[in-house]
């Protein structure tokens, strides 16, 4: 197949809408064919709901750790390490959405709402089983955990909110699964509700547990893991019912609830690969983090404060590139591999934009919003030099994560994968290490060779996205 010519965003003619009726149709989740009609007007019915989404979700990361640092250092570094841990759980739950919402989505485009249906069926039987399993292990070991990743005195102490959150992390799960199935349907209005319907609980019942506020028992950081579990449960169950009873565009009702091997083989095929690229990324975390443990509690919570930050600016990017999947789903179902490379340049430029902006007011504004979450001067050292080194990096990251979403929806979840693997394994940790310990960078190091470990995969990313293989995956 010949490349694209996919150097510049391509102009599309104004839809015929305006931009006010757009954004109300986004909210409202209205219907919409998102393989014809303008791509600026697809992308921004996608993009807006997934964004507050988002949105919401970076709040919550940000909230949590501004309550959870009133406690101090090994608390925040309690979090910082179980959030470690718990990216390992991600990646299966990645994985496991990544299968479900490209199968369902290619099915969208193609017309066949029944096998859509289907295929979320078996998705979710995938989703329960592993959440079970995952569940018992981290319930049992969970101090092991702990002290595997180099974890003080004072955060062994604090073992039950790894416990609690590694234990019942099969609500994070079902939220992941169900909510990427609704976007690969084109539902992302809906993934925005309930995720704001979880995290609105998070927030509002968080410090009343830390704190024991009103009639709410003080439980410190278990108060904090114990408000995620409820909301995040709260919030799969109401995904779960909209999705059961009222989903238009994926009638679960029309279908049989049994198991089907054979629909779960092809939905495990594709969440196999995106587990292990999600697991290859976010286990690298894990070696990072073991390399900031060696300087101690102070500078873990300085770490683990700057990168809430930086999820803070990252997760409404990450809306925007999940519309970008969705959009090559839905075009490769509907044999229209030209628009899906133009939606996806397109989206990418409108996400650097928005990070670009995000990296600037970190950049300059780094220390006072630092000193938002502590008062502890390495601590605030710290995470002011690390917001400020990874936030350069940020236009580079736009792309990336477009275009790694992009090759995701297209079922192509190897290529992201392999790019993962030689780029966080082969490449930044060994530089991080390089960097903090034998060329005596110290945690700054680490910031480095994150950034510039990022950025290289937006450039390699983007080089394999103009060859065009992607167009050509089977789901």
């Amino acid at each position: 197949m010949s490349e694209l010519d996919t150097t510049a965003p391509p102009q599309e003619p104004a839809a015929p809408e305006g931009l006010w009726s757009s954004i109300v149709d986004a909210l409202r989740g209205s219907m919409h064919d998102y393989t014809a009609g303008p791509i600026p007007r697809a992308i921004l019915m996608l993009a807006i709901p997934m964004v507050l989404e988002m949105a919401l979700e970076s709040v919550f990361a940000v909230t949590d750790v501004f309550f959870v640092g009133r406690l101090g250092p090994d608390a925040v570094a309690t979090v910082g390490l179980t959030e470690s841990m718990l990216a390992l759980i991600y990646a299966v739950d990645l994985g496991l959405s990544m299968g479900a919402a490209a199968t369902v989505a290619r099915r969208i485009g193609e017309r066949d709402s029944e096998g859509a249906a289907r295929a979320a069926v078996q998705a979710v039987w995938l989703g329960l089983t592993a959440s079970v399993i995952i569940g018992v292990v981290g319930v049992m070991f969970a101090p092991t955990f702990l002290s595997l990743m180099g974890a003080p005195p004072g955060v062994l102490a604090n073992a039950g909110y790894t416990r609690i959150m590694l234990g019942f992390s099969g609500t994070i799960m079902m939220l992941f699964l169900l909510n990427a199935i609704f976007r690969g349907a084109g539902d992302a209005a809906i993934a925005m509700r309930v995720l704001w319907f979880a995290n609105s609980i998070n927030i509002v019942l968080g410090p009343c547990l830390i704190f024991g506020l009103g009639p709410f028992p003080r439980m410190g950081v278990l108060g904090a893991a114990t408000a995620t579990t409820i909301g995040r449960a709260c919030g799969a169950l109401f995904a779960l019912t909209r999705l059961v009873w009222t989903s238009d565009r994926i009638p679960i009702r029309r279908v049989r609830l049994t198991p089907d091997p054979a629909i779960m083989k092809g939905v495990l095929r594709l969440s196999v690969s995106g587990a292990i690229q999600t697991f290859i990324g976010t286990a690298s975390w894990i070696g990072v983090v073991r390399i900031v443990s060696r300087f101690g509690s102070d500078a873990i919570a300085g770490y683990t404060i700057a990168f809430r930050m930086i999820i803070f600016a990252l997760l409404p990017s990450w809306g925007i590139s999940n519309a970008a999947a969705t959009m090559v789903g839905q075009a490769l179902g509907a044999k229209k591999p030209e628009r899906a490379a133009r939606a996806v340049w397109l989206t990418g430029w409108y996400d650097c934009a928005v990070l670009s902006l995000a990296g600037l007011v970190f950049v300059v504004f780094a220390k006072p919003l630092v000193g938002l979450f502590t008062n502890e001067p390495t601590v605030l050292a710290t995470g002011a030099a690390g917001l400020r080194i990874v936030a350069t990096g940020f236009p580079f990251y736009a792309f990336g994560m477009v275009i790694t979403q992009a090759f995701n929806g297209a079922g192509d979840t190897w290529t992201p994968t392999l790019i993962n693997a030689v780029v966080f394994w082969v490449w930044e940790i060994p530089l991080a290490y390089a960097l903090a310990i034998p060329l005596g960078r110290g945690v700054d190091g680490v910031f480095i060779a994150i950034t510039v470990a990022f950025s290289t995969l937006a450039v390699v990313s983007a080089l394999l996205f103009r060859r065009g293989a992607w167009q050509t995956t089977r789901v």
